[in-house]
């Protein structure tokens, strides 16, 4: 079984590419193409807030088309966590929580890290790395 996660992204508050990942083998995306994907889904996000007819609507949580599913966890102060993963994959909202306590814990929490600046910290690599490996080794489990 291949892994459910091909790609994981982290977007500030202006919508900025702050964090990417590629996880899946196939159809590798270059610089570019994560920054205008990152860029789209920002704008995707606030537009869906504002057309909601839901009143307290906080964007779009779930993307489902024929060969991805887009799942996106939004931070209280606007950052914006997505992973694009199989359809049908199950539990990414809890995926994207423990990734966002790995993001509090070893980004944020790091005096050297400033604030909507690029993520570069060895130890949410690491961890972060763990936690999708865990997350395909349930999977294969089932």
């Amino acid at each position: 079984m291949a892994a459910a996660i091909f790609s994981f992204f982290i977007i500030n508050k202006s919508g900025g590419l702050i964090f990417y990942k590629d996880y899946g083998s196939a159809g590798r995306m270059d610089t570019n193409d994560s920054l205008r994907l990152a860029s789209l889904w920002h704008s995707m996000h606030a537009i869906s807030q504002q057309l909601s007819p839901t009143v307290g609507c906080s964007g779009i949580e779930l993307l489902e088309a024929d060969s991805f599913d887009l799942h996106c966890f939004q931070s209280l102060t606007g950052t914006k966590f997505f992973v694009v993963s199989e359809p049908g994959a199950q539990h990414m909202e809890s995926l994207l929580k423990v990734i966002y306590e790995l993001y509090t814990d070893y980004v944020l929490k790091n005096p050297f890290y400033e604030m909507e600046m690029p993520v570069r910290c060895e130890l949410f690599d690491i961890n972060l790395s763990q936690a999708i490996q865990k997350d395909r080794v349930a999977l294969l489990g089932r």
